[in-house]
């Protein structure tokens, strides 16, 4: 582990800075309540939350260097994912079932490419009932699994880049690089309204935040694997410094 991916090793006091590979079904909160428990620090926090069903980057502080953190949210973020189009779902991803679904035979490159396009630039986005915002103190996703729908305010994005990688009908491979707050199965939802047939994500990576990339992170066990060798390693030099 180099001094670049943990800044510090006084984790409670000075802070350490934590490039997290997040894995498939793990939320932003568990991430942070692992970081919590192996490193024995209260105060931990992160510079941009992830679905449950995306993986990839999310940087983690702890200590003072939750202070930096406000640094790491305004950076654009780039994704790599899939779609379905043909089917529309509630969350706009496979955490819920299929709701609506069309015929998309008739859909073509040239039609999705073109769609993808057309939201380039600043806009407004309506963040997607199942969510992690807040509306009475309670995250929106609580409402929508009781099969609630409440009043969300329109937030300002930039999409940066909409990029069509690859079509394999039903499905078409992506990349994004978008403002923060942006939520990608939205983009996806009204992509696939656009095409006249829904569209969902089934599958979603974050690879870059800024300038950090996913190549620099670590998963949760590899985060576990190394402070169980420093943990040994202490212990081995306390043990030899106890004969002297």
């Amino acid at each position: 582990m180099t001094e670049s991916y943990v800044q510090s090793q006084d984790y409670a006091g000075e802070g350490a800075i934590f490039f997290v590979d997040k894995s498939l079904d793990w939320t932003s909160f568990d991430v942070v309540k692992k970081v919590r428990a192996l490193f024995n620090v209260r105060k931990v926090g992160h510079a941009g939350t992830l679905d449950p069903q995306a993986t990839g980057l999310m940087i983690v502080c702890t200590g003072r260097k939750t202070k930096n953190i406000e640094q790491f949210v305004g950076l654009e973020k780039e994704y790599i994912g899939s779609c379905e189009i043909g089917v529309r779902t509630p969350s706009f991803d496979t955490e819920t079932e299929v709701s609506e679904q069309k015929d998309s035979s008739m859909v073509t490159e040239e039609q999705i490419e073109d769609v993808a396009k057309s939201f380039l630039g600043k806009q407004l986005q309506l963040p997607p009932m199942y969510s992690a915002v807040k509306y009475g103190g309670k995250p929106l996703y609580q409402y929508a699994r009781s099969g609630k729908t409440v009043e969300r305010t329109e937030r300002e994005i930039d999409v940066i880049k909409f990029e069509i990688l690859k079509v394999h009908s039903p499905y078409v491979d992506f990349c994004i690089v978008c403002s923060k707050g942006t939520y990608i199965r939205s983009l996806v939802d009204e992509m696939g309204i656009r095409l006249g047939c829904g569209a969902t994500v089934t599958a979603l990576r974050r690879t870059r935040i800024g300038e950090y990339t996913v190549a620099e992170a670590k998963t949760i066990e590899q985060l576990v694997e190394w402070q169980n060798t420093c943990i040994k390693q202490d212990r081995r030099e306390y043990e030899d410094s106890s004969f002297h």
